[in-house]
């Protein structure tokens, strides 16, 4: 018998979609839940998840480090938040972190999917299983004290919110930098990289934010942070990302990151001074 291990597991809950039926057709509301999907699965991705269950709205998964799962939860949140509303209905999501084992019998989903069950819209939740396996460096995603709430009270493990601003010190002022946006152009479209939207992604595959056409790119090619010292690209494709900005040599970053201090382009797989239709343009505003 293999023997069985314990793993950071994640249920996210899509919620809003009877809502969102209710109020369009039956194939506006299908593409926009398959278009959460796409992103529940980019950010499972990029942190090597594996996909243990999916069952209409909700998909269960699971991460060898419960730093990956924590990260992966804080994307998903941001990404989906991003969505705008169709039709006056806004689709959100419900996460529930655990570390144990993944069977069935063992209870480990079970934990996971009980704890989406108790999230607000939006809201991501963790057993304390899994907080006290954090790095240092993944530590400030979850709240510094535990949840009280007698519906929580009657789990094992204390429970612990999480997301990309749970755990930040308030007192700490903002720089000049994080109250900037990144702005992007590619064909007609422009998109924006702030705090509503910290998260933007690059790629070949229809779930990116910016769809790259060009056969060169990636699936799923890079993404673009918003973090304290700035906007940051982070390259995960197989011919690399080239980046020029105004007064600078053209970058190459392959499986690294890049700080974007613009203004200048992009080329997803193909050099940025290449008169292409499909270069990003950047600036920071």
């Amino acid at each position: 018998m293999p023997e069985r291990r314990n793993l950071c597991l994640l249920v996210a809950e899509i919620t809003g979609a009877d809502r969102l039926s209710d109020r369009t057709a039956a194939t506006e509301a299908a593409h926009a839940l398959e278009r959460c999907m796409h992103r529940i699965d980019r950010a499972a991705a990029s942190q090597e998840g594996a996909v243990l269950e999916r069952n209409g709205s909700a998909v269960a998964m699971s991460f060898e480090r419960c730093d990956s799962g924590v990260l992966a939860a804080c994307e998903i949140l941001d990404r989906i938040l991003g969505l705008p509303p169709l039709s006056g209905a806004q689709l959100s999501v419900r996460l529930g972190l655990h570390y144990g084992v993944a069977e069935q019998e063992e209870g480990g989903l079970d934990v996971a999917r009980r704890l989406a069950g108790l999230c607000r819209p939006g809201q991501a939740l963790a057993s304390g299983a899994a907080v006290m396996l954090l790095t240092p460096s993944t530590r400030h995603f979850a709240g510094t004290e535990a949840v009280h709430d007698p519906l929580l009270d009657t789990l094992e493990w204390p429970v612990f919110t999480i997301g990309h601003r749970v755990g930040m010190v308030t007192s700490v002022p903002p720089t000049a930098r994080v109250s900037q946006r990144l702005r992007l152009r590619h064909q007609q479209e422009v998109v924006f990289v702030e705090e509503q939207r910290p998260v933007l992604l690059l790629g070949r595959e229809l779930g990116n934010d910016l769809v790259i056409i060009d056969p060169r790119a990636s699936r799923q090619h890079a993404r673009i942070e918003r973090r304290r010292e700035g906007f940051i690209l982070i390259d995960q494709s197989t011919n690399g990302t080239y980046v020029s900005m105004d007064g600078a040599a053209e970058h190459c970053v392959k499986h690294a990151e890049l700080t974007l201090i613009g203004p200048g382009r992009i080329g997803c797989g193909f050099s940025a001074n290449e008169v292409e239709r499909d270069l990003v343009f950047f600036d920071i505003v």
